[in-house]
């Protein structure tokens, strides 16, 4: 999935499509979030997050005031509209790294062969990996065929308590020695389905 169009001369952005969508989701709870703040949390610096913010407001998703940021009704559709969703909650050891950052993809089990796609996509975002997990044929699985329910019944219990995961349903877990790379990991793990 792409969101954002990298420029074919010039410098390249300091950012990706993992960070706009991260902006946006830290901007859906409706609460104003300042420049300086949002940039420390998505992980990039103020001129990159100003550039996100730029492209963001053209394209009517948040509305930027002297009193902070704040995501509009085109933002929200937009974040809804795409079937990438920010799971949180504690998937223990099925990741490497010390933070982990979970996303659910809907719809894409068929696209998943053996999870190290999802994986190198993490690493290159400087992550321990990626895990991934999916609902397919009505069994909850890690690719290939590692059943989920029998080695690991306390994960699949907890996801199937919390997460509402539908057919073909996919979750890619992020794994890193710091949340920002987590975060990264798992969206672009999840981007490259698109």
């Amino acid at each position: 999935m792409k969101i954002i169009d990298m420029p074919q001369y010039g410098p390249m952005f300091r950012f990706g499509d993992t960070n706009v969508y991260w902006a946006l989701h830290l901007l859906s709870d409706g609460k104003r979030i300042g420049r300086k703040v949002l940039a420390e949390l998505v992980g990039v610096g103020e001129g990159s997050m100003r550039r996100i913010l730029d492209t963001l407001k053209e394209w009517e998703m948040i509305s930027v005031k002297q009193t902070g940021i704040t995501i509009t009704k085109t933002g929200h559709g937009f974040l809804n509209e795409i079937p990438v969703k920010v799971l949180n909650m504690d998937f223990g050891d099925v990741v490497l790294g010390k933070y982990q950052q979970a996303i659910k993809v809907s719809g894409v089990a068929s696209k998943i062969e053996n999870g190290m796609q999802q994986r190198d996509a993490g690493i290159k975002m400087g992550a321990s990996g990626c895990t991934t997990i999916l609902f397919r044929n009505g069994i909850l699985m890690m690719p290939p065929d590692w059943d989920l329910v029998k080695e690991r019944p306390e994960i699949a219990e907890r996801i199937k308590k919390n997460v509402n995961l539908g057919q073909d349903d996919v979750i890619i877990i992020g794994g890193a020695d710091n949340m920002h790379s987590a975060v990264n990991a798992a969206l672009a793990a999840a981007f490259e389905l698109f």
